[in-house]
């Protein structure tokens, strides 16, 4: 039978500070639910974001026979079901067992992994064998099934974007071998890439040895001394150290069609991955300021009028001539039935997989003709998916809001909706409280729902500018919150 859980705790970026073990794991899984709102949920690990068509299918299964009929993407390209009643018992357990999406009920709040969406799709190195190997031995880690759910295993092809994300443990491909990261530090340790994937889960029980006394959860929240020692002695086993400043900020891959050539490369030991340039994305020319194409779950997100009324959702592209894959972004992460039925039966056509990425998007692997990229693009876009980098929802995201969640001071997402713009340099998040559930990492606009407004800042990694407070006006919110999007380096 599923358990109900506590309520999740603080973020680290809330005023609580570090995250220690003062109670039990509140994160959610599959096997434990999360109590809310609108019912229980459950949150599907899905390591690497890489789910096979019969996976995706599963998934599809679930949402609609014990979930409210939506699949909601998180910041870790894992999948979470809401609305989950307690007759669901183990027949969710058993669907996901049976499709291999629970290799191990002890280790499956610890299979979080990230890794590139784009490798070995653009001419980067090929992640998915070593993938495959560091979740295995993560399951077969009797020490392992002690990690938190919210320690974090990144893979990166080199370019920079997971590396971004903060990471307990990274691993990042360098020519014929890895680079390996332990928490937010500069220095990387440079090993065989055969040995990766063993290295990382060695520093993952480390970690955990040396945070029986502070009792924390990530590696960032070990006492400095303690923190040091950990690198040092993970550092002597691996070999010399070497300086490479983890990247400022994560870029998403752009919606649209990718191919070879298109990966970034980015200079050896700077860390820093410079602005992609992937192929064109295409979508069907609409109205401007339609919202048609938008599934009612979006369209309506605007209590006010429509979604934008300067640009439509997926502005007119030039067509490509041929993709090693597509990317599209979802709005606000929520996925009808109907959405992920068609990314599944494209999956399905060409590539057999879909990958679920940390900024709640996916890549459909191909191969596509130009004309298949342009066809398989304008029937995601006609679905409410994002397909082109200008559409007003790019680098959009909130938290569940009002009503899915009692401590949320506000629905976020209908706010989020009204206040849609043209799309800004900057991401930007809105969260129903301090709690920040889901917020990204790197450089991002924070919006915050408080009892007189909302609370506007700009976030640099562990770093934040001071706030701007907006009162009870839709309008000078929207403003504020465009123009710190539109914010210069």
């Amino acid at each position: 039978m599923l358990a109900a859980m506590p309520d999740s705790a603080p973020s680290p970026l809330s005023a609580g500070g570090p995250a220690l073990r003062d109670g039990g794991d509140a994160c959610p899984g599959t096997l434990r639910l999360h109590r809310a709102d609108d019912g229980a949920l459950a949150r599907v690990r899905v390591p690497g974001g890489v789910l096979s068509a019969d996976r995706a299918e599963a998934l599809l299964a679930a949402a609609g026979r014990f979930g409210d009929g939506e699949l909601h993407l998180t910041s870790r390209g894992n999948v979470q079901l809401r609305g989950l009643g307690a007759e669901c018992g183990g027949g969710l357990a058993e669907l996901l067992a049976g499709a291999g999406l629970l290799p191990s009920a002890a280790h499956e709040r610890a299979r979080n992994i990230v890794a590139s969406p784009l490798a070995g799709l653009d001419g980067s190195p090929a992640l998915g064998e070593r993938l495959a190997e560091l979740d295995a031995l993560v399951c077969a880690s009797a020490a392992a099934a002690s990690l938190s759910g919210r320690f974090l295993f990144a893979l990166d092809d080199g370019r920079g974007d997971v590396d971004a994300l903060g990471a307990d443990v990274t691993l990042i491909a360098d020519g014929d071998a890895f680079l390996l990261r332990i928490g937010p530090g500069d220095e990387v340790f440079r090993i065989p890439a055969a040995e990766g994937p063993r290295a990382a889960l060695r520093a993952a029980e480390a970690f955990l040895r040396a945070a029986r006394d502070s009792g924390a959860w990530r590696v960032k929240d070990l006492p400095d001394p303690v923190r040091s020692e950990l690198v040092r002695a993970v550092g002597a086993a691996a070999g010399p150290a070497e300086h490479r400043p983890r990247p400022r900020t994560a870029k998403a891959p752009e919606p649209g069609t990718h191919g070879p050539g298109d990966a970034v490369e980015t200079t050896p030991g700077s860390g820093a991955a410079p602005e992609t340039t992937p192929g064109p994305g295409y979508a069907p020319e609409t109205t401007s300021g339609s919202t048609d194409a938008l599934p009612d779950a979006h369209r309506h997100a605007n209590p006010h009028g429509p979604a934008h009324t300067a640009a439509p959702a997926n502005p007119p592209q030039v067509p490509p001539a041929s993709a090693a894959a597509l990317a599209v972004d979802v709005p606000l992460g929520r996925l009808t039935l109907g959405q992920w039925r068609l990314l599944t039966a494209t999956a399905r056509r060409y590539g057999g997989e879909l990958r679920l990425t940390p900024w709640r998007g996916i890549v459909v692997p191909g191969p596509f003709t130009g004309a298949e990229a342009a066809d398989a693009l304008g029937a995601l876009a006609a679905a409410g998916l994002i397909t082109s980098p200008d559409s007003p929802w790019t680098g959009v995201g909130a938290c569940i809001g009002r009503p899915g969640c009692a401590k949320s001071l506000a629905d976020v997402r209908a706010e989020a909706g009204a206040a849609l713009g043209p799309a800004g340099r900057l991401p930007v998040y809105w969260s129903g409280c301090e709690r920040r559930c889901g917020h990204p990492h790197g450089e991002w606009i924070d919006v915050v729902a408080t009892p007189d407004g909302h609370r506007i800042s700009y976030v640099r990694g562990e770093r934040r500018d001071p706030p701007a407070t907006v009162r009870d006006d839709p309008a000078a919110l929207a403003a504020a919150v465009a123009a710190a999007r539109a914010r210069a380096l």
